[in-house]
């Protein structure tokens, strides 16, 4: 799931006498235009564009006949005001001066694992989808929340948010070196003990600014806002943890999960989540709701719509 900004572009044609507006030059000239390295425009006009975009489209076809076919198909819908994603206006048919480019708008991380190795990995791979042009988005509520224990380092974690702060932080840096400002998206489970901070975070000058946030809202937690119930805020147990804890006592739940590497499974699928405190589900959502009418952040994904109306339900799991 992304926030989704269209950018529309007026065209002078046989079929729109509209003229084009200065702004609308200017956003066409700076993002979409191909020009070489030395800044030398190589589409003439925004016509030049539309046909380098539909001879790309059109060049995927096995013959001559189909290519000529679909490219007058997909020049006339350009023209018509039929404008594919950013990357696709940009980025398509300009291979050879831009390689390393994508016409990929959107993508999504894979799992971000509970370890420095897993978060430097996704940190890896996430600078190298940025520099190709593309938007990420990620879910962070996979880390463990602050203040918990780290028995390899045998220190406390300072928790998701402090490196969602890597992330963006490298997103930036990223961005600043390509001149196009990098597009990530976070999401975090509603029931995450981190949960507070999240919602909270857009508050402090400055932090985050690469990010839109979004969280994840459980068909659980809009019962228990109905309800008026409490609302345990959990994380899974690590393996680690399994002789310190009463697996059938009520400091624990079992909660579907996105990740089983490390933690306690039941036969049924579940994990072993340890409940870190509860929180009235009315004050939560009076959190998020304040802070989205004063921040427009955070966002509100009802995750498990999302996946129940997914037609790939049967292979995939959505959580970004």
């Amino acid at each position: 799931m992304s926030t989704v900004r269209l950018e529309v572009v007026q065209t002078e044609s046989k079929q729109n006498p509209i003229p084009m507006q200065p702004a609308s030059q200017d956003i066409w000239d700076k993002k979409y235009r191909l020009k070489t390295k030395q800044g030398e425009p190589l589409d003439a006009d925004i016509d030049g564009t539309y046909q380098r975009v539909a001879r790309a489209l059109a060049d995927a076809e096995v013959t001559e006949e189909k290519r000529a076919y679909w490219f007058e198909r997909f020049a006339w819908a350009l023209r018509r005001g039929a404008i594919p994603a950013g990357r696709i206006t940009s980025n398509a048919g300009a291979l050879e001066h831009k390689p390393a480019t994508s016409t990929i708008n959107c993508t999504v991380s894979g799992t971000i694992t509970d370890s420095m190795d897993g978060i430097l990995e996704k940190v890896h791979e996430a600078g190298l989808t940025l520099k190709a042009g593309c938007g990420i988005g990620y879910e962070f509520s996979t880390l463990r929340p602050r203040g918990a224990f780290v028995a390899g380092a045998g220190a406390y974690t300072s928790g998701p948010m402090s490196f969602m702060d890597i992330f963006d932080k490298m997103c930036f840096t990223v961005s600043s070196a390509g001149g196009r400002r990098g597009a990530q998206m976070g999401t975090f489970d509603v029931s995450h003990p981190d949960v507070k901070d999240f919602i909270r975070a857009k508050r402090e000058d400055g932090r985050l600014r690469q990010f839109n946030l979004s969280l994840l809202i459980t068909d659980g937690f809009m019962q228990a806002v109905e309800n008026d119930a409490d609302w345990p805020l959990v994380f899974p147990v690590n393996r680690k943890e399994e002789a310190d804890i009463d697996l059938a006592g009520a400091e624990v739940v079992w909660r579907d999960w996105p990740t089983h590497s490390n933690y306690i499974v039941r036969d049924d699928g579940l994990v072993a989540c340890k409940v870190y405190g509860q929180i009235r589900a009315r004050h939560l959502w009076d959190m998020i709701m304040v802070s989205t009418y004063d921040y427009a952040e955070p966002g509100f994904i009802l995750i498990d719509r999302v996946n129940e109306m997914n037609n790939n339900w049967w292979c995939e799991n959505i959580r970004a």
